[in-house]
């Protein structure tokens, strides 16, 4: 008989179920790991409503972990019992033509667990050794859950390549909080948060931000960008909302020559008014970013354990497993939550 787990279970959209699982069996490629704490993400309440991956239910999510190795299968090299581990999320085939060009983000088979298969929000994960990286003792239990996040954010800044000096607005106080303390680490000024919520702009400001906008305060964002940067615009803007009228906005604000890097997911089918005039005689360019993948889960653990980022004013809660459905519900009430833990071992609520 297999041995058993608790775990949230979404079986269709809007009904969770915490409930026991069978343990995943592992292959000799992969590694059983206890999961010790899984932060709750935005796209954990899109599949929770059926927004996204609803083709996929029902399916543990959760893709914000880490814990400790409880089992190896018998490839694992350098991974024991005990380790503790986070892991690269993104699961790629290899062979398709665009993980040949070292493009494994747009891999036509793309996987990443907790999102299109099972997660974090259980007892147990299984994952590939591979995409195993080790944590060191420097980060803590909650530090080492914002490995994953950071990521994402990392590969974004990659992208956008700013330079050192250059103004970046960020469009976004949710991860645009993480994208104002990159962005500041890598010598940008001023770095402007732009946002809906004095309590996370107060966070962006602890956490490395110029100057914060509270889109209730002012008539027009894009006027009060100019104004700050002299009329000029900014060099680049990072839109992490994903809506149609923020991404407007983003070019409007961009100064001639500037740039502009899409993290924000927008619905499928949506489409903004941009003037190709602006791309031509104003030179203004577009990348977009969508995950972290491979190495840039190393880069985030170095970056946490050297302290370059500390996220730690993001932190809200921590909630036991049981929990998770309750919690969904209250970020999207309470906006003063930003980052909300789950741990299955964890038998009450802790707060930051």
């Amino acid at each position: 008989m297999a041995e058993m787990m608790k775990a949230q279970v979404v079986k269709a959209p809007y009904q969770m179920e915490y409930t026991e699982v069978p343990i995943p069996e592992i292959s000799d490629d992969e590694v059983l790991i206890k999961v010790k704490v899984c932060g709750i993400c935005g796209s954990d309440w899109s599949i929770y409503t059926g927004k996204y991956a609803a083709d996929k239910l029902p399916m543990i999510t959760g893709h914000e972990f880490w814990g400790e190795i409880a089992k190896v299968g018998k490839n694992a090299r350098n991974l024991k019992v005990g380790d503790r581990v986070a892991v690269d999320i993104c699961l790629t085939c290899g062979t398709c033509y665009f993980c040949r060009r070292g493009d494994g983000l747009l891999c036509e088979t793309f996987t990443q667990l907790g999102i299109h298969t099972n997660g974090g929000f259980a007892e147990y994960v299984k994952a590939p050794w591979k995409n195993c990286y080790k944590l060191p003792d420097e980060l803590d239990d909650y530090t080492a859950a914002f490995v994953e996040p950071l990521t994402a954010v990392i590969h974004a800044a990659q992208r956008m390549d700013a330079k050192i000096g250059s103004s970046v607005a960020i469009i976004g106080c949710g991860l645009g909080i993480l994208h104002g303390a990159l962005a500041k680490a890598r010598a940008c000024a001023p770095v402007i948060v732009i946002g809906d919520d004095p309590l996370r702009l107060e966070t962006a400001k602890k956490m490395g931000a110029d100057i914060t906008i509270n889109i209730h305060e002012v008539d027009d964002v894009v006027a009060e960008v100019k104004r700050i940067t002299g009329g000029v615009g900014v060099d680049y803007v990072i839109e992490a909302v994903g809506t149609t009228q923020t991404y407007e906005q983003a070019f409007k604000m961009l100064r001639r020559g500037g740039k502009i890097e899409a993290f924000g997911i927008a619905a499928q089918g949506d489409t903004a008014a941009l003037e190709p005039y602006e791309f031509v005689l104003g030179e203004k360019k577009v990348s977009g970013s969508c995950a972290g993948i491979g190495n840039n889960w190393g880069e985030a653990i170095t970056l946490l354990k050297y302290g370059i980022i500390d996220p730690r004013p993001m932190f809200s809660m921590a909630v036991p497993l049981a929990e998770l459905e309750t919690a969904l519900k209250e970020i999207r009430e309470k906006k003063n939550l930003v980052k909300v833990f789950v741990c299955p071992e964890l038998k009450e609520r802790v707060y930051f």
